[in-house]
């Protein structure tokens, strides 16, 4: 007969046996979910002492109020190394552009090329083209100058001297919505918001579609007005002198603004004598009118006459039009060099409209939105993961993971445009433009430089770094940084730390 002591002690060594015995069987009747527990403590366990690095740098009062998410996986694995807030969607700024990037590079491949045509519905007459004369544009983001002189060349060679009609530009192969839907009023002046339109033109080999290069000289001598030119010359911007040149000692403080619904770009300010110039890339009202008067000048030059009554107007080219000159953009693969290097947003934007209009028949955001999602998907990327606004990250209305960034990162070196893609991120430390890009002056370490590629992103409260890393043993890494809402200066420090823990980890 037991008593209650005795009852006591069998009961503990019950309860003894059972606690020993309840992961046997957790892990029996719960496999999945067993196994899942199992990967989430692998990270600390794989490397503690990477683990402990990034749990200091992410404890930098800078960054408190704000959030961070941070993703660390082998990039051949997959396996997790590193998780900080890694599900938390956060805002990407320009690590959007690894999403458009991936989904462009899938959906139109590193081959693909843009078009932009000349063609007439008239009939040449010995020397007089006897009809209108379209500028037809299919969205190349690295139209220049240099290819419409060489349009008006080939018109010459085919021996026309004058044009009995007028000039349209064609910008139909995408709609009419020239911006994105979240683009903030104040960036609609600067070339990191210009105007999307499928006929539009570069004024460099940066490629900024849709701006023009403004350039400030001082006078001779103080009180005289600065000089001011623009790249390319064109007469559909006004330029309003509103600056003074003032003494050597004087200070600069030129500002250049592009007046809303307007091609009036209105400078200010001051600039002292013989101080060097200031220069803007300002972006266009109307680019495809741009391109168009552009067109006319190198005509002019050519020595052919345009003798249409009407001034830079936009039309569909009718369907019977005939085809005069045509000129093929470089490859996809090489584009991305200056999309990626460079963060452009232009490029951006126009790969989304340019996707919805190959897969869709629409040039336009909401159909290249549509198509990114679905090709995402097949990329492994679900739908409900993520919200996607734009092309470029400008939105502060995007939201991504830092775990999506690096699922992506680790499944796009499964893909046979892998090589392009990879190639066109910034590599740390390199001061060549089109190699360092955005990262050429940052991880300049031994153990970063020339080694982290990554995509930058930054816009106002958000700082973002993603992409891949080989460590001192060899062993490659993929990895994703979000910063959001930090309102305490830069953290593009921490960011680097960051990378350079990864880098230098004992893995």
């Amino acid at each position: 007969m037991l008593n209650k002591r005795n009852g006591k002690q069998l009961l503990l060594l019950a309860l003894l046996v059972a606690v020993a015995y309840l992961p046997i069987a957790y892990e029996q009747t719960f496999p999945a979910i067993a196994a899942s527990a199992a990967l989430i403590t692998t990270p600390a366990n794989a490397s503690s002492a990477l683990s402990k690095k990034l749990d200091v740098l992410l404890a930098d009062p800078k960054l408190q109020g704000g959030i961070t998410g941070v993703s660390v996986k082998n990039a051949e694995t997959g396996e997790s190394v590193y998780s900080h807030m890694s599900d938390i969607r956060l805002r990407p700024a320009s690590n959007m552009k690894l999403l458009t990037g991936a989904a462009a590079l899938e959906v139109l491949g590193p081959d693909y090329r843009f078009q932009t045509e000349v063609a007439t519905t008239g009939k040449q007459k010995g020397s007089a083209l006897h009809g209108d004369v379209y500028l037809i544009g299919k969205g190349d983001p690295t139209l220049l100058q240099s290819d419409l002189v060489k349009f008006a060349k080939q018109l010459k060679q085919q021996g026309i001297k004058t044009i009995q009609g007028d000039l349209f530009a064609d910008d139909s192969w995408y709609d009419d919505d020239r911006y994105s839907q979240d683009l903030n009023w104040s960036d609609e002046f600067n070339y990191v918001g210009a105007q999307v339109s499928a006929l539009t033109l570069s004024p460099n080999e940066d490629y900024d579609t849709g701006t023009v290069i403004v350039e400030v000289k001082p006078g001779a001598k103080a009180g005289a007005l600065p000089d001011i030119s623009l790249t390319p010359a064109t007469k559909t911007s006004v330029i309003v002198n509103k600056a003074t040149t003032v003494g050597k000692e004087g200070k600069k403080t030129i500002s250049i603004h592009r007046e809303h619904g307007t091609n009036r770009i209105i400078v200010e300010g001051s600039i002292p004598v013989g101080a060097s110039s200031s220069r803007s890339w300002t972006a266009v009202w109307q680019p495809s009118e741009l391109v168009l008067d552009v067109f006319r000048n190198a005509l002019k030059k050519e020595g052919i006459q345009v003798n249409g009554k009407k001034g830079l107007q936009r039309a569909i080219t009718p369907k019977n039009a005939k085809t005069l000159a045509i000129k093929k953009s470089m490859p996809l693969n090489e584009i991305f060099i200056p999309f990626m290097k460079l963060s452009n947003n232009g490029h951006a934007e126009m790969l989304m409209k340019e996707m919805g209009r190959v897969e869709k028949g629409e040039g336009s955001w909401n159909a290249g939105l549509a198509v990114m999602s679905e090709t995402l998907e097949g990329l492994g990327i679900a739908k409900d993961t993520v919200l996607l606004r734009d092309g470029s990250g400008m939105s502060h209305k995007n939201l991504v993971s830092s775990e999506t960034l690096t699922t992506l990162l680790v499944r796009a070196q499964e893909e046979s445009w892998y090589p392009a893609f990879r190639e066109s991120l910034p590599l740390a430390g390199e001061a060549e433009r089109m190699v360092g890009g955005t990262l050429r002056n940052r991880l300049k370490g031994e153990s970063t430089k020339g080694n982290v590629a990554a995509k930058t992103g930054s816009i106002t409260g958000v700082s973002t770094l993603s992409g891949y890393v080989t460590t001192k043993k060899g062993t490659p890494l993929v990895f994703s940084i979000m910063i959001n809402n930090y309102i305490t200066g830069p953290v593009t420090q921490i960011e680097d730390a960051i990378a350079t823990a990864i880098a230098e980890a004992d893995l």
